[in-house]
């Protein structure tokens, strides 16, 4: 509605600016006269085309601007989640670490029956655990190991749908900052 009353406005001015101008020159006599008409309808026709392009870019823009920031959204909310994909992964390749280096010892521990186990007791407190007690610690922790990997793979997978996301978000961002650059382009005043 804005517009259109700033549209109606602009052309009174026109309209009035030409009425007062006609009205200071002499009108020309002669076919010189017939000459000058066609060219002030088809100024006239102009200035009303390119008061239509205005008032329809403003609706284009706005929508533009609105597409790239939603469009922003999205991208900042698969980057996030791709964030958070890539922490729990590191985590859980540390835990998975972790547990390789815990069943390492034990094995060797299991081999070498004299050694001790790190994280078992220190010496003067309570005994290091016995040769089956060692084995179902080791067992427990090989459980504790396939579900780590399991997990690892489930989070690499879904890491990998992430960053295919984010790759997916980045192109439609290009995409709506493109479109928006070339209304920028078709905005500016022809010199």
């Amino acid at each position: 509605m804005r517009r259109t009353v700033g549209a109606l406005a602009v052309f009174g001015v026109l309209l009035a600016g030409w009425t007062v101008l006609r009205a200071q020159t002499p009108a020309p006599r002669g076919p010189e006269s017939a000459d000058i008409m066609p060219a002030l309808l088809e100024e006239v026709r102009g200035l009303r085309t390119a008061l239509e392009q205005i008032t329809s870019a403003g609706p284009r823009v706005q929508l533009a601007l609105g597409r790239l920031q939603l469009q922003e959204q999205r991208l900042n909310t698969a980057i996030k989640r791709l964030d958070d994909a890539r922490t729990r992964l590191m985590e859980t390749q540390r835990q998975h670490a972790d547990m390789q280096q815990q069943i390492a010892g034990l094995d060797l521990a299991l081999k070498e029956p004299g050694r001790r186990v790190s994280g078992s007791s220190p010496p003067g407190e309570t005994p290091s655990p016995s040769i089956e007690e060692l084995e179902e610690i080791r067992d427990d922790h090989r459980r504790q190991l396939a579900r780590l990997n399991t997990e690892l793979q489930r989070l690499t997978a879904e890491e990998s749908t992430s960053a295919t996301e984010v790759a997916n978000e980045q192109a439609r961002w290009i995409e709506f900052n493109q479109r928006l650059e070339d209304l920028e382009r078709a905005l500016r005043p022809l010199k």
